[in-house]
């Protein structure tokens, strides 16, 4: 059996906390993704108007092709104005397949949609890249799991040889039932799926991304919480199962938090980023 070459791919996913807070942290989040290169990038909560351009400064000299979900999608969901939307920025070119509205009646508030794109890696083959934010209030749990059934139903209609790849704000800790759902550890609606959590296999430290130990974050739990002692794992890689792309193989080699301390007395988020590198290749093959 001849070993197929792999492709060494860096995810990153960010929620960007729209425009609030100092006007400097854009400039800083630019600074933080320029020196830590992502191959494939999700952002969340992204405010792009046209008084308030916040993609193009993020994604400066980044040398990605981008897409917000105002490109691609046909209406502007009530609240993006100021909560902002999904973004998804890649090394490679890339093709929209699909965006999902994740607004139910359980969740009206969310303006964030879900964006499925094609992403053509050359020799190694295309993988589904998808960026989601989900529901956003403590007792919406109940639109978190419909997401979550959505979500893999997104990908079952467009998924690729190589093992998709899932990041966001999933506004979720990894034993609440959406995601026991999406990493195959309990079934909803009748029906089960699998991805590997990467934080879950090669997690350096907690995890923990939604944290009063970064002051915008303690200001968000004190008014939406009641608790400043609140530390949540809410932002997730997660990598298509073996079983789902038999065609193609993802092996997750490390996973950190970044953008997860001040620069120049400034935190770039209320949020930290999870970076993950991952080595993709098809499935050796008789040689």
């Amino acid at each position: 059996m001849s070993r197929s070459k792999a492709m060494h791919v860096r995810v990153i996913t960010f929620n960007v906390w729209n425009v609030e807070g100092d006007s400097r942290r854009h400039q800083i989040i630019n600074r933080e993704l320029r020196r830590l290169k992502p191959d494939l990038l999700a952002l969340q909560e992204v405010i792009q108007t046209r008084e308030k351009a916040s993609l193009d400064t993020i994604v400066d000299g980044l040398d990605m092709h981008i897409t917000h979900q105002q490109d691609v999608q046909a209406f502007q969901p009530p609240y993006s104005d100021r909560c902002g939307g999904t973004a998804i920025a890649t090394r490679w070119p890339h093709r929209v397949v699909e965006v999902l509205d994740p607004r139910i009646p359980q969740a009206p508030d969310v303006p964030w949609a879900t964006l499925a794109a094609v992403v053509n890696l050359g020799d190694v083959g295309s993988l589904l890249f998808i960026a989601t934010t989900a529901a956003w209030r403590p007792a919406a749990e109940v639109a978190r799991e419909r997401h979550a059934v959505a979500i893999s139903d997104l990908d079952a209609r467009h998924r690729q040889d190589l093992p998709t790849l899932i990041a966001g704000d999933l506004n979720a800790e990894p034993d609440a039932a959406s995601i026991r759902f999406l990493t195959g550890r309990q079934s909803l609606e009748g029906r089960s799926v699998c991805y590997y959590d990467a934080w879950e296999i090669a997690g350096i430290g907690t995890g923990k991304t939604w944290t009063g130990v970064n002051p915008n974050a303690l200001a968000g739990a004190e008014r939406i919480i009641g608790q400043r002692n609140y530390h949540r794992r809410f932002d997730y890689v997660l990598v298509g199962s073996w079983d789902a792309h038999p065609k193609g193989r993802a092996e997750i080699q490390s996973a950190e938090c970044v953008l997860d301390r001040p620069v120049d007395g400034i935190w770039p988020s209320d949020h930290y980023g999870v970076m993950v590198d991952i080595d993709v290749r098809p499935n050796a093959k008789a040689g």
